[in-house]
C-alpha cells in the first residue's frame, strides 16, 4: 500500500530543520533545501519526504529527478 505524502507548513519545518527562515529560504534558492509547494492562492508547504530525506542528509541532500 503506497502511503500518502503529508505537507507541513513552514513552523513545523523550522522545527524540524533547526534552520532559521532566511537560512531556510536562503538554502531553497541555492537549490540545497527542498522547495515549497503552492497549496492554496496565498498558502505553501512542503512534502514531509522531501524535508525527512533532507534531515537525514543535509550535506548531500539534492532534488530528486524526474518529479
Amino acid at each position: 500500500m503506497v502511503q500518502s505524502d503529508r505537507i507541513i507548513r513552514l513552523k513545523t519545518v523550522l522545527t524540524r530543520s533547526g534552520l532559521s527562515r532566511s537560512t531556510l529560504y536562503r538554502k531553497i534558492g541555492e537549490g540545497t533545501f527542498p522547495a515549497q509547494i503552492r497549496i492554496s492562492v496565498r498558502g505553501a508547504g512542503w512534502r514531509e519526504s522531501e524535508v525527512n530525506r533532507w534531515i537525514a542528509n543535509p550535506v548531500n541532500w539534492r532534488p530528486e529527478s524526474g518529479s
